[in-house]
């Protein structure tokens, strides 16, 4: 990672440090019989006690074979439900508050007691999160380093989960967002944020690029210098797993300035570290 972040930089680390808090906070106080919904609730709870008041989207949380999005057909199903928690059950809790007009937007993968095929799948994440910093620098088509994280998880013998999201994308782009003394929202994503991505889709379609990261011919460009929110989602017979954290991609001709993931002290690679 760069050695000296911008303003701008330290003003997204810092949210999504923020976010990350507030995810392992909630997942310490998860108990049997605590619901999908009731853990959304205790993630918008505990960020806007700390000033959080708009959203890129509200709070989600997935338990049980809902981590794999097992039969995911319609957009809904991706909202919280009354999906109960029980011992040694999958979670992943999903958040991407606005802060002081910065963006974050986190994935925290854990369970309730020992589930050890979900951290099998987390410890075979780290590979993904090398790949694609690897690839980006490299400048690889979007697309192409999506097809090869879909290789990797084959070979892993894993299924592909995010694929399951809409447009399947891997990734997004984030920005700023202008505060506003109300901030409305539409199906759970803050209005100001889905404004900023439509406007990069408008931009990017005039320039060939686009502000979603999938399988398909519209990422088949190089990486768009920016911020991008980067969510490699492994699944394995029913428990899925992933983390999500901003990938920062620069215009810059030196290879490790090119790109870099915005912070190494996030939940995951501390996981890592500690396992090696």
């Amino acid at each position: 990672m760069s050695s000296e972040l911008s303003a701008e930089l330290r003003g997204f680390r810092r949210v999504q440090r923020l976010a990350y808090e507030c995810a392992e906070a909630v997942a310490a106080r998860l108990e049997p019989g605590v619901t999908e919904r009731e853990a959304a609730r205790m993630q918008r709870e505990w960020l806007r006690e700390r000033g959080v008041r708009d959203w890129f989207h509200l709070p989600f949380a997935w338990f049980g074979d809902r981590t794999a999005f097992v039969n995911f057909r319609l957009p809904l199903q991706f909202f919280p439900t009354d999906r109960a928690l029980a011992p040694g059950m999958p979670f992943i809790l999903d958040m991407a508050p606005v802060y002081e007009g910065y963006t974050a937007d986190i994935g925290y993968s854990g369970s309730l007691g020992v589930n050890p095929v979900q951290d099998r799948l987390m410890a075979d994440l780290e590979a993904h999160r090398e790949l694609i910093l690897r690839e980006v620098r490299e400048r690889r088509s979007l697309r192409e380093i999506y097809e090869d994280v879909d290789r990797l998880m084959v070979r892993q013998g894993y299924a592909n989960r995010h694929r399951a999201y809409p447009f399947g994308v891997i990734a997004h782009k984030v920005d700023r967002v202008r505060q506003r003394r109300f901030s409305p929202r539409l199906f759970g994503f803050g209005t100001q944020s889905l404004k900023g991505l439509a406007a990069d889709a408008l931009h990017g379609h005039r320039e060939g690029w686009s502000p979603l990261w999938s399988p398909y011919r519209f990422s088949d460009h190089p990486p768009r210098p920016g911020l991008w929110a980067v969510e490699p989602h492994l699944g394995f017979r029913g428990t899925g797993a992933k983390f999500e954290e901003i990938l920062v991609v620069t215009d810059s001709r030196d290879p490790e300035e090119s790109a870099f993931w915005l912070d190494d002290e996030l939940p995951h690679v501390r996981r890592w570290a500690e396992e090696k």
